[in-house]
């Protein structure tokens, strides 16, 4: 079954330095976590500051929420949280 992710809500965690956000599947909420890496990945261009992540996010939202997608219908044992790592980019 697919996500989907109705909530466009997303937090910075400059602790853990990376970007929080949310899916569903069906009732059920799942939380993914992409790292300040990935988005410099994505978008090279970002400054190192809280504001350019979710700025970054926000621009490559469609595409996050994707591989999103994809790790979570790749993983059969159905976690509720996932790191999206650089590679799946």
């Amino acid at each position: 079954m697919s996500l989907n992710f109705p909530n466009e809500s997303r937090s910075f965690d400059g602790i853990r330095n990376r970007v929080c956000f949310w899916g569903y599947d069906s009732v059920i909420e799942i939380s993914f976590f992409v790292g300040t890496d990935v988005l410099k990945k994505i978008n090279p261009e970002i400054g190192a500051v809280e504001a350019g992540f979710l700025t970054a996010f926000d621009a490559a939202r469609e595409r996050i929420q994707s591989v999103a997608d994809k790790v979570y219908r790749r993983d059969g044992k159905r976690s509720y949280a996932y790191t999206l790592a650089a590679e799946e980019f």
